[in-house]
């Protein structure tokens, strides 16, 4: 096997590191060579979506990233096809996930969470002006700017007015369970407005209160719980806004709160102030279907430098919080998050060596191609086989950065198991002056 990389130019975009992937789809960390600019692009394997008769979905998902031009939603830039891939590329936004900063800090203080709410919820209505309703909100899916601003990203599962029924409704059972409107379990078509609504206000508890109002091992029992409503609100909670969230969390569709009587609302309405912006008067969607058109002037070219990928500085600052680069490079403390990073000065192919060999009596089966790999457990967890994703990058010359993802699977057995991976590959971990010191 060739341990060569093999850096990635896709028309004017130089193609980074991996940010995040799924079933179809990889979003990777990309620079506009032209311009400078740093930028997202999710790329769709062609025929991928082919073989799973998604091609309406990804066209779906690209016209409704086109249709929204709002402050506190993920900009879509442009739309690219290759033969085998689509590109679409998307704002780059550098503050992580909110669900990492409830993981890190617990629950949020109430004005704090009120200012992510104000934001979701201009942003949900926006949305809903236009016929688009998300489906899948949940924090996982809320990223915050430089500034600390809610973005909502992924509409992959996002509905446009084509998917309605005759009856007016929607009938995809979609999302996250935790976070799913009752109606939208019960299969018997939903308004996608008010389910979006119930999502709204799951993640407002959340972020008040640190966990979920409805968290059960068993699914019917989760569902169970969520069609009655059963859950209760901590003592913290202000009665302002435990009555808001009693009144979204309704069961019932019908008389639950719609957005126009949470913008009336006393509590929501508190150091409010809509977002301002300047909408385009018309979007195009013509390049949708150009995307899939096999005609040559449509197709842009992917070229591959056989390089090792080194890693910029910005990419670097993209990886830490703020500007502060230090939690790159200090020893792991506690619990690791989805993914965690260490340093190392021993050459790539003793790395990539040494990973697969402390993964393997783990339990894990080992792929590997260039300095990437996949480690998939043999066993099935709580989420199905824990599935790890780690690569290798270049910072400076003799100094590597490992990073260590999980790509499936449950994240507390990938806790468990970065703990004994991290036992295993302690020998070729960087150990700074700072290290060091403290052992002094």
């Amino acid at each position: 096997m060739s341990m060569q990389n093999v850096r990635t130019k896709v028309g004017k975009y130089e193609i980074g590191r991996t940010l995040g992937e799924g079933t179809f789809a990889k979003v990777k960390f990309a620079r506009n060579t032209e311009t400078g600019d740093n930028v997202a692009i999710k790329i769709v394997n062609k025929e991928k979506i082919l073989k799973h008769k998604m091609v309406e979905q990804i066209k779906r998902e690209i016209s409704t990233m086109k249709l929204i031009k709002h402050p506190n939603v993920v900009q879509l830039y442009e739309v690219l096809a290759s033969k085998t891939n689509i590109y679409i590329v998307l704002e780059f936004v550098t503050g992580g996930e909110l669900f990492d900063k409830i993981f890190h800090h617990g629950k949020l203080k109430e004005d704090e969470a009120r200012k992510y709410f104000q934001q979701l919820i201009n942003a949900v209505d926006y949305c809903h002006s236009r016929g688009v309703y998300h489906r899948d909100l949940k924090p996982e899916n809320l990223l915050l700017d430089s500034q600390e601003n809610l973005k909502i990203s992924d509409f992959g599962l996002s509905a446009l007015p084509q998917q309605f029924r005759e009856d007016g409704l929607l009938h995809t059972t979609c999302g996250t369970p935790n976070y799913v409107a009752p109606e939208v379990l019960n299969d018997k078509g939903y308004n996608g407005a008010t389910a979006d609504l119930w999502s709204c206000g799951v993640i407002l508890y959340v972020l008040m209160a640190g966990y979920l109002p409805f968290d059960e091992q068993n699914l019917m029992t989760l569902y169970k719980k969520i069609h009655k409503a059963d859950f209760t609100c901590p003592a913290w909670f202000s009665s302002g806004a435990r009555k808001l969230i009693l009144r979204i969390l309704d069961p019932n569709p019908e008389t639950r709160i719609t957005v126009p009587e949470i913008l009336q609302n006393d509590w929501f309405k508190k150091g409010y102030t809509p977002a301002m912006f300047r909408e385009e008067e018309r979007i195009n969607l013509d390049d949708v279907d150009a995307v899939f058109n096999e005609r040559a002037e449509h197709l842009v070219k992917e070229e591959k430098e056989n390089k090792p990928v080194t890693m910029n500085a910005f990419e670097l600052i993209s990886m830490s919080q703020g500007l502060n680069l230090s939690n790159l490079f200090e020893k792991q403390k506690g619990l690791v998050k989805r993914e965690t990073r260490f340093t190392s000065k021993h050459p790539a192919k003793e790395i990539v060596l040494k990973i697969e060999q402390t993964a393997k009596p783990l339990g894990f089966n080992v792929q590997k191609k260039n300095y990437k790999m996949k480690l998939q457990g043999e066993k099935s967890g709580r989420k199905g086989h824990l599935s790890v994703a780690t690569e290798v990058f270049e910072v400076a010359p003799s100094l590597f950065m490992v990073e260590v993802r999980k790509a499936g699977g449950d994240t507390l057995e990938f806790h468990k198991f970065y703990n004994n991976l991290s036992k295993g590959i302690k020998d070729i971990v960087w150990k700074s002056e700072v290290d060091m010191g403290d052992k002094k």
